[in-house]
């Protein structure tokens, strides 16, 4: 299997891409995904949550309240690194399970979106690494329309991760989201062709 990292600055549109890799034909797995699925209703994780945060991170329906809990840890540094390790710890189990599931099934190309991949350490657990940029102020209007988040909220959620100008260094290849959806496939789609070893100058993916 050929395991390709994709990740990015917040907001950047790395799910974007990972859904036209996912069209053109890749296995994908979403982070994301699984964290939420982490702290589902009745996990060990969300548990773990709610005694060290306390009711109010926790919705009426039992389910975790995000914005609730950003609240509390974004603006605290020892706050989120708990967070994050009660998280993480789940998702990597829940990451080995897909990916003992993709290695049965004889799966060619995986592409894992995993927003921290550098934070986290995961580097090394790839053959090769895309990173989705765009500007600041781009992604911050994008976080506001799509999420609702405040400026704020967007600043401390940017300014806990890695710096941009260094997950640029370290990309294998990178993809900037500065224009309109038909820029961004095209350079995706550029990627990849070169992630496939295919020829897609005549148009086909």
């Amino acid at each position: 299997m050929n395991r390709v990292g994709l990740t990015g600055t917040v907001a950047s549109g790395k799910s974007t891409v990972g859904d036209l890799f996912e069209r053109w034909g890749a296995r994908r797995m979403d982070a994301d995904v699984l964290a939420r699925r982490a702290v589902a209703p009745g996990s060990d994780a969300l548990r773990r949550i709610r005694e060290t945060w306390g009711d109010g991170v926790v919705s009426a329906d039992g389910s975790l309240d995000r914005a609730a809990l950003r609240r509390q840890v974004f603006a605290d540094q020892d706050a989120r690194a708990r967070l994050e390790g009660i998280v993480h710890r789940e998702v990597r189990r829940l990451r080995a399970e897909w990916r003992a599931e993709m290695e049965k099934v004889g799966a060619l190309l995986l592409v894992e979106e995993i927003p921290l991949l550098y934070e986290t350490g995961l580097e090394d657990d790839y053959d090769a690494i895309v990173v989705v940029d765009a500007p600041a102020e781009l992604r911050a209007a994008r976080a506001r329309t799509s999420r609702g988040w405040s400026l704020e909220e967007f600043q401390a959620i940017d300014a806990s991760q890695m710096a941009p100008e260094r997950k640029r260094a370290r990309a294998d290849y990178l993809i900037v989201n500065d224009g309109d959806r038909e820029a961004l496939e095209r350079r995706a789609r550029d990627v990849w062709c070169s992630l496939c070893g295919i020829d897609c100058v005549d148009g086909s993916a």
